[in-house]
């Protein structure tokens, strides 16, 4: 079943993007069929003379629906796409990927099928599509249609309603949002949906150097707790109680037992300085309670 331009609203956040961004929307534009409407949820301080210029115009034209928010956060900014999308199927896409030209309507066939999430193929740099390894371990730039626990945040749809339903993307994913997928996923999984993994939905991800997650730096070169952070959390609020223990427990050991920390040994003593950040701010956050949306006449 094919369904026609109408049916689907792409939501791309973005944040200190500037010549990727406008590049992205273009190629959304040229898809065919062409979404109903694309929703750019800007979080960028100040762009460049010319970003900004191009972004006004993309909108004066009706090209694409533009969205300023003043602070960044990944999750707070696919909500507000979510809340402010006028179709059911809803489509979030990086800033910074190159979709391939029936990517909205592989999307919208499969859910004409009856499932409400679709984890679209990526392939990021250097990925070709491929069958899953002689191990089984699946990845997504695999060929194979199949059920999924998760999907890849920068290529993935969902049913509106289906949804906001679920409360939406938990806010208290904050930073890089590292691991907002699984907790959604799990979330989803544990209300009955499945997830859909379809090959022929595909993107290329570029994984830009500068802006979006990668303005809070490099993991393994930071004693920022912006990616430690999102994992504790997550870990803090799925599975059983022992199982997630023991997890928490091995993690700093693990954030050091890389390639990178064994031939620059004094990041070790900063990267473990960032777990414990992490992990404090992991407790904040979960005393105070997942941060969900609550759609108007709805609860959480």
């Amino acid at each position: 079943m094919t369904m026609n331009d109408s049916g689907i609203s792409v939501v791309i956040p973005t944040y200190r993007r500037e010549e990727v961004l406008l590049q992205t929307i273009g190629h959304v534009l040229q898809l065919q069929p062409p979404p109903a409407e694309i929703i750019v949820v800007d979080q960028t301080e100040e762009h460049a003379v010319s970003t900004a210029a191009a972004l006004k115009a993309l909108s004066t034209e009706g090209k694409i629906r533009l969205i300023s928010l003043s602070k960044p956060s990944i999750t707070h900014a696919m909500n507000v796409g979510l809340l402010e999308a006028k179709e059911d199927v809803v489509l979030f896409l990086d800033d910074d990927v190159v979709p391939d030209k029936a990517l909205a309507a592989a999307h919208l066939n499969a859910h004409a099928e009856g499932c409400n999430i679709i984890a679209g193929r990526v392939l990021q740099p250097g990925d070709e599509p491929a069958a899953d390894d002689y191990s089984g371990v699946f990845r997504f730039c695999s060929n194979q249609r199949r059920f999924v626990d998760e999907f890849v945040g920068c290529n993935f749809s969902v049913k509106r309603k289906t949804t906001l339903a679920l409360g939406g993307f938990d806010e208290n994913f904050v930073h890089v949002a590292y691991r907002y997928e699984a907790e959604f996923a799990d979330r989803a999984l544990s209300s009955g949906e499945k997830i859909l993994f379809e090959p022929a939905a595909g993107i290329h991800h570029l994984k830009v150097s500068g802006g979006g997650t990668r303005s809070f730096g490099d993991h393994l070169r930071t004693v920022r707790p912006s990616h430690s952070v999102g994992e504790y959390y997550y870990l803090m609020r799925s599975g059983r109680a022992a199982h997630r223990l023991a997890k928490m427990a091995v993690r700093p050991l693990r954030a050091v037992r890389t390639r990178h920390h064994l031939h620059n040994p004094w990041w070790i003593p900063l990267t473990l300085a960032a777990e414990l950040l992490g992990l404090i701010w992991a407790v904040v956050l979960f005393l105070k309670g997942p941060k969900y949306i609550i759609p108007a006449g709805g609860t959480k």
